[in-house]
């Protein structure tokens, strides 16, 4: 029977594990109607930690999508150098296919979190492992520029990364740029519009004191900047790039959110990471996203 945080004293430390993964979800809508279900799902939620990991080979969505194999895992432990629990969360998608267009040999979305034996409540998150191996459109090769220290160093003062001005400046002038890059499509711009709004809202909020209902969340990329690539109409904005006759791929896209629970006065911190999230038009309609890893967890007091 998996243990609760209810069993442990309270006035003990105690932290649960959570992490999920999976490499490939989405729904198409044309040519055909299919919702393209979790491959590879696994996930993590225990404060005992451990390890799991799951595998799938040959999978083809109707010969739309498909790839070779796909392999993920979580796991949960207590470091041996610092003492405090570290998580890690890992998709690997290898041979992905998407309507010939958008083709690699291998990709990675990796999140490793860790909570300091003291003080812990909000953690250090580091992507490192999260790579592109020969990512190609229509055979043209895709050069990125990756930033690992996107989300910075663990906020001063056990602070949640929603409430610290350095990190949300930070991707409010990733964001910023994309929204006011010229011939950014108007569905893209609405899009980053918005996220520059709550961005506003959250830097203003963040000298305020006192939990808050909502669960915020932000959206950066790992993607600094995407290379040339040799095709009429083809552009890259920040992360996001742009395929007529196709749609638009963002690229290692982080999710940072909150989420809030009964028993604590503060809220939990999750990360998760996106290698590759297409938002298809003409050639195909729908939404795909291929290596998927989130890791977060809850520490006490």
């Amino acid at each position: 029977m998996t243990e609760t945080a209810d069993a442990v004293e309270p006035q003990t430390p105690w932290h649960d594990y959570h992490a999920e993964a999976h490499v490939l979800s989405g729904h198409l809508q044309r040519p055909i109607e299919q919702k393209i279900e979790q491959q590879s799902p696994v996930v993590l939620r225990d404060h005992r930690g451990g390890h799991l990991v799951r595998f799938s080979e040959e999978i083809s969505i109707e010969g739309l999508i498909s790839f070779s194999k796909g392999k993920t895992r979580v796991s949960g432990s207590r470091s041996m150098k610092t003492n405090g629990w570290v998580t890690l969360s890992t998709s690997i998608l290898e041979g992905l296919n998407a309507f010939e267009v958008l083709t690699a040999d291998r990709v990675v979305s990796q999140v490793s979190t860790e909570h300091p034996c003291e003080e812990g409540h909000f953690p250090h998150v580091t992507f490192l492992g999260t790579q592109f191996s020969n990512l190609r459109v229509s055979g043209f090769p895709v050069t990125l520029k990756l930033n690992f220290g996107i989300c910075g160093k663990r906020p001063d003062g056990d602070r949640s990364y929603l409430r610290d001005r350095a990190f949300l400046n930070g991707v409010r002038q990733q964001t910023e740029k994309i929204a006011r890059a010229e011939g950014l499509p108007k569905e893209l711009k609405a899009r980053y519009d918005e996220r520059l709004v709550n961005l506003d809202t959250l830097i203003r909020a963040c000298g305020e004191n006192g939990s808050r209902k909502d669960e915020p969340k932000v959206t950066c990329s790992l993607v600094e900047s995407i290379g040339e690539i040799p095709i009429p109409g083809v552009t890259s904005y920040g992360n996001v790039l742009v395929i007529p006759d196709f749609g638009s791929v963002a690229l290692g896209e982080i999710e940072v959110g909150e989420k809030n629970f009964k028993d604590s006065e503060k809220p939990s911190v999750y990360f998760e990471i996106r290698a590759i999230h297409m938002q298809m038009g003409c050639v195909a309609d729908g939404a795909a996203m291929g290596a998927t890893a989130m890791a977060n967890g809850r520490h006490k007091p």
